[in-house]
């Protein structure tokens, strides 16, 4: 019998005044029976829009209705055939703009937890399943995939799935890309992204790490020494975007992604961290998006009393709405149409304060949102002893410097063709975040996606 429910059946998660004290997951997961009930709202349309909505077309109708009779295994075969991460995408996918935007129930009510579903199925496998993939037959030809972020895992994954040799080049000792460094263990534990990889490397993908390339090794190099025929650039954007304004080389003063990259990678929350943070009281984190969420939420767990300054109005913020709610339910104070102007230090060169100036929304900028504008003699004090820029990346220049003939845009991204993601150097695609700059996992995923598929017809058709 269907579920008419107006509402999706609620998300069980940490209480906010216990969970802004861990690095736990946030959010519980379904039980079989709040899937099975969910499940159970999907009208199961004839036209399918939420596939649309998709950026790597999972089948979700077809698995939604799996779960809706309890065939959950069967669900997760369905997910699989079109994504190599559902545990991922079920955790930090933007769905509320996607997969779900898109669903009927939405019109007159709140849409199908196609996110909620979709991680219940992959915890669940992950749960019960005993046997690993089976690895296809060999077709006798190497790609090399630069990156072991979402685009170059699902390149690597869907390739390996055609028979394909992969060799996954990672820069840094573990493989995950973003993935790990970049989301918290409390909204992605990185033992659920190792075990997406684990599933990867039984296909037959080889994963590499501590490998630069442009440094320990350069593309032609692969192709030309190493016998590849083929790589996949998807080396995301790792490079941090700052105000210039005075004070930002006091101590204590971070980019998103150093802070992050400590916190997550290198543990420094742990009290026998090699790399640990400078315990701070007082936090300020500078941006609106994910990022500075995650940046947010990370400091208020190390005990700081964390403000986000953000120029714009709540109305604007580019954040899931999801993770500035969590933000707020766990004591995070929001200074909004708020500009830093400067840093100021100590004595020992740390930061001590920052200096901010009120804004006020004007005209639409080239984004379509309206420009804030400074509000004339406004400026003002608040006391901190960190600060933390999140104000996005840019593609690392390492790659493009080192290999001729790859064309760039003058701000860092590859310029690849938008159906193959092919470069202007022949055999060589980009995708995700290293084309596009800083966007969402699902996006890159569905570059990774992209990319595989024109590769298997360009050696294919190389091979005739």
């Amino acid at each position: 019998m269907p579920n008419m429910s107006l509402v999706k059946n609620p998300m069980p998660s940490q209480e906010a005044q216990v969970r802004n004290r861990n690095f736990s997951e946030v959010a519980l997961g379904y039980t079989e029976e709040m899937a099975i009930d969910e499940a159970k709202r999907c009208l199961n349309c004839k036209h399918k829009p939420c596939v649309s909505g998709c950026p790597v077309r999972v089948h979700i109708p077809e698995f939604i209705k799996a779960v809706s009779e309890g065939r959950f295994e069967e669900a997760y075969q369905i997910i699989a055939r079109s994504s190599s991460l559902p545990a991922v995408c079920g955790r930090v996918c933007p769905q509320e703009t996607q997969c779900e935007g898109k669903c009927v129930r939405g019109i007159k009510g709140e849409p199908v937890g196609i996110g909620r579903l979709e991680r219940f199925v992959a915890d669940w496998h992950m749960a019960h399943a005993t046997d690993k993939p089976e690895k296809p037959a060999a077709n006798g030809h190497k790609v090399a995939v630069i990156g072991s972020g979402p685009s170059g895992l699902t390149c690597a994954g869907d390739l390996a799935k055609l028979g394909y040799d992969v060799t996954v080049y990672e820069a840094l000792h573990l493989a995950g890309g973003v993935l790990v460094y970049g989301i918290p263990e409390f909204r992605l534990p990185k033992a659920i992204v190792q075990k997406e990889i684990d599933t990867l490397i039984d296909l037959g993908v080889k994963v590499e790490t501590n490998v630069v390339v442009g440094r320990t090794i350069t593309i032609d190099e692969l192709m030309q020494e190493y016998g590849f025929e083929a790589v996949f650039i998807g080396s995301g954007a790792g490079l941090p975007k700052f105000m210039n304004i005075p004070g930002e080389n006091l101590k204590g003063v971070y980019s998103a992604n150093e802070f992050l990259t400590r916190i997550n990678l290198m543990k420094a929350y742990t009290p026998d961290s090699s790399t640990p943070i400078q315990p701070a009281k007082k936090v300020a984190v500078v941006g609106g998006g994910n990022v500075a969420m995650d940046a947010a939420r990370c400091a208020k767990r190390l005990g700081a009393e964390v403000t986000v300054v953000y120029r714009r109005t709540e109305a604007e913020l580019p954040a899931r709405r999801e993770e500035v709610e969590h933000a707020m339910e766990e004591g995070i104070v929001f200074k909004f149409l708020t500009n830093p102007v400067s840093i100021a230090g100590n004595d020992q060169g740390w930061v001590s304060a920052i200096r901010c100036q009120e804004m006020a929304l004007g005209e639409p900028d080239a984004s379509g949102r309206r420009r804030p504008v400074a509000v004339e003699g406004s400026d003002f004090d608040m006391e901190m002893d960190c600060v933390i820029m999140a104000l996005g990346t840019s593609p690392n220049p390492l790659i493009k410097t080192t290999t001729k003939g790859l064309e760039t845009q003058k701000w860092g991204g590859i310029i690849v063709e938008e159906d193959t993601g092919l470069t202007s150097r022949e055999g060589v695609y980009a995708g995700g975040d290293a084309v596009t700059g800083a966007a969402t996992v699902i996006l890159a995923m569905g570059a990774g996606k992209t990319a595989a598929s024109a590769i298997d017809t360009y050696l294919k058709e190389k091979a005739r």
